[in-house]
């Protein structure tokens, strides 16, 4: 049975620009009830919720400033959106940084972030305040976090340490105690602001020519399709799997295959 995005209540992390703000819109088009954008960058912050509320009409969207690297103030959205729309049902956890020359932040953000965000959301508020049956966590990851990106290997690491999260999180045995389904969308290369300067946010000049070199060889895609992937799997995916979202195509599920099938016999 397909999840009911109508009425429902979402939180997005990042969600002031780039594929937060596309997801918004698309939650908002398939009838969401309120969204809350956790967004560390003000002006993008009340930027985005002027244009959603012109495409949407008002009370259904906040701008929260929050730095999800702080639990406890990524934890100030949660209660803001409890707050203004009494329930929670599905949290996009989208921050991220592409910046391996300032990988401390990056790392932050990142792993430390969709901690904090997965925690919040999968050990208390979506399960006290869900308005149905089933809640949603969607953690962006990335193609990086199944394929290694040489020219950003911190980057990468990043990635595939949400995959990790993701499978472990999503395992059966935590739906099964908290009715909430967790999941990774691994969008390819997006034509977003955290691409604009990637170019000069690699460990060195050896890095950026790696990237100068590789990067066109990956399809590139607009944040819709990065958006319209993500509905698909809110509504249809298995809790603890992991999808990509490449070059506008349908989204295509990501299976790690068991170790135990490269022991030698």
């Amino acid at each position: 049975m397909s999840f009911e995005i109508k009425g429902k209540v979402a939180l997005i992390s990042g969600g002031g620009s780039g594929i937060g703000l596309r997801c918004a819109k698309e939650l908002l088009r398939n009838g969401l009830k309120g969204v809350t954008l956790a967004e560390v960058n003000k002006d993008a912050g009340q930027k985005a919720v002027k244009e959603l509320q012109d495409e949407f009409g008002p009370n259904k969207v906040v701008f929260v400033q929050t730095d999800v690297t702080n639990m406890q103030n990524y934890e100030e959205a949660f209660k803001k959106t409890i707050e203004i729309f009494k329930n929670l049902d599905i949290l996009i956890n989208n921050a991220g940084i592409a910046n391996d020359h300032t990988f401390d932040r990056e790392i932050d953000v990142n792993v430390k972030g969709v901690v904090h965000g997965v925690l919040l959301g999968l050990e208390n508020y979506i399960p006290k305040y869900k308005s149905g049956p089933e809640g949603v966590i969607v953690n962006i990851s990335s193609v990086a976090g199944t394929t290694p990106f040489c020219m950003m290997p911190i980057y990468t690491g990043t990635k595939f340490a949400v995959l990790g999260m993701t499978k472990a999180f999503g395992d059966e045995a935590h739906h099964k105690r908290t009715k909430i389904r967790v999941l990774a969308l691994c969008p390819g290369v997006t034509q977003t602001p955290l691409m604009a300067g990637v170019y000069s946010s690699t460990l060195g000049p050896a890095y950026q020519k790696l990237f100068e070199e590789q990067v066109g060889d990956f399809p590139s895609q607009d944040t819709e399709s990065v958006a319209l992937a993500m509905i698909k799997i809110v509504k249809n995916a298995k809790t603890g799997t992991a999808w990509i979202a490449e070059g506008g195509q349908d989204p295509y599920e990501f299976v790690l295959p068991p170790r135990e099938s490269f022991a030698p016999k």
